[in-house]
């Protein structure tokens, strides 16, 4: 991939120099044993659990990938449930056992920052994962968040057709804590839609689960009109689920095209049935692998430059060094060609007989 240098709001922290911190050592989660001899202790720090992706797919692959790298490392493991006070203890709790680096998936951007710094000063690595994070990052590993939203600005104009003119595009997103959903991500989509569809204000969820997203698409489709509706562009495929349940509340029919991202199985089966148009689909297994790879190198001291072949700004350092990492737009048409190829599910996870028919009907079964 070539590089590129991203706006601000994609990472917020400065470039640390790796520190050779000897070999490596046995992933898993810790036992509370040390790592073998001369081996190192990997903290892993993931975000939340509402969203399947993170306990289901991220956390195995980034520890079974630490084990083939160094047998005798140890991980340890935390998830912060979407709090952001209980992650800032949790890496401090990570920095007093003596971790050697660290694999963070912030909750807040911005309040990790004391703590990323924190562990700057005691000579440990932090690779930023899936989101940025304030302070002195090591390293940032996501996919390309301006692309993702390229997508599913493209996805949206194609299903709206007649109404690409005019047609008015509710933006629905979570929480603002997350910097990754900010100007890289829209600016993505409004490249796409800007002069051919209107885009209202953005309506947030108070929270990453459905419930939260379904009060606040109520309010959009309040305040836009219930017949006014031609799109919705959502931040995930949770948000996405809340989102449709409103539209269905609301007696909205036919249901207006709805874009999410991370190929939920939840919103794979939307997608088969018709309530869902598009999900984009992030492959798990190569982010989560470059993460494990970034961090065991910069644990031993290594050059990553080789695993960096992007350059991100951050509002106080510039050429921090990325991997972005390409998606793919996800439909009806090319489910067995993305996520039952890849392994994430199979033809029977996604065609319960609950939707056996659409299924069917789409070509994925017989």
């Amino acid at each position: 991939m070539t590089s590129c240098r991203c706006g601000a709001a994609l990472v917020t922290g400065a470039v640390c120099l790796a520190l050779g911190l000897g070999a490596c050592g046995q992933a898993g989660e810790s036992s509370g044993s040390g790592p073998g001899k001369g081996g190192l202790r990997i903290g892993l720090l993931l975000v939340e659990n509402q969203t399947a992706r993170y306990e289901r797919f991220d956390r195995p692959l980034i520890e079974k990938k630490i084990k083939e790298l160094c047998p005798t490392c140890v991980v340890e493991y935390a998830n912060a449930h979407d709090d952001a006070a209980i992650q800032r203890q949790q890496l401090d709790s990570m920095l007093t056992k003596g971790v050697d680096v660290l694999i963070l998936d912030a909750v807040d951007v911005q309040g990790i920052r004391s703590s990323v710094t924190e562990a700057k000063k005691a000579g440990v690595p932090v690779v930023a994962y899936d989101r940025d994070a304030q302070g002195p990052i090591s390293a940032y590993v996501t996919h390309d968040v301006e692309a993702i939203g390229t997508l599913q600005g493209e996805a949206l104009l194609k299903a709206m057709a007649a109404k690409q003119r005019g047609g008015l595009v509710v933006r629905l997103e979570g929480p603002s804590k997350s910097s990754r959903l900010r100007s890289p991500f829209t600016q993505g989509a409004k490249s796409v839609l800007e002069g051919k569809v209107k885009t209202s204000r953005m309506y947030r969820a108070a929270e990453w689960d459905a419930g939260s997203a379904q009060i606040a698409m109520s309010g959009a489709i309040a305040a836009e009109g219930v017949d006014d509706i031609d799109g919705v562009w959502t931040g995930n495929d949770v948000l996405a689920g809340g989102a449709i349940a409103a539209l269905k509340q609301a007696h909205i029919t036919p249901l207006p095209p709805v874009v999410g991202q991370d190929a939920e199985l939840e919103a794979v089966q939307r997608i088969v049935s018709g309530e869902q148009y598009m999900t984009v689909y992030k492959p798990y297994k190569p982010e989560a692998d470059t993460a494990a790879r970034i961090a065991v190198a910069l644990g031993r001291g290594e050059r990553i430059d080789h695993l960096t072949k992007d350059k991100v700004d951050t509002p106080t350092t510039e050429d921090v060094p990325a991997a972005l990492l390409p998606s793919t737009s996800m439909t009806r048409a090319n489910i067995k060609d993305t996520v039952v190829q890849d392994g994430v599910y199979t033809i029977s996870q996604i065609c319960t007989p609950k939707y056996r028919a659409a299924c069917d009907r789409a070509g994925l079964t017989g």
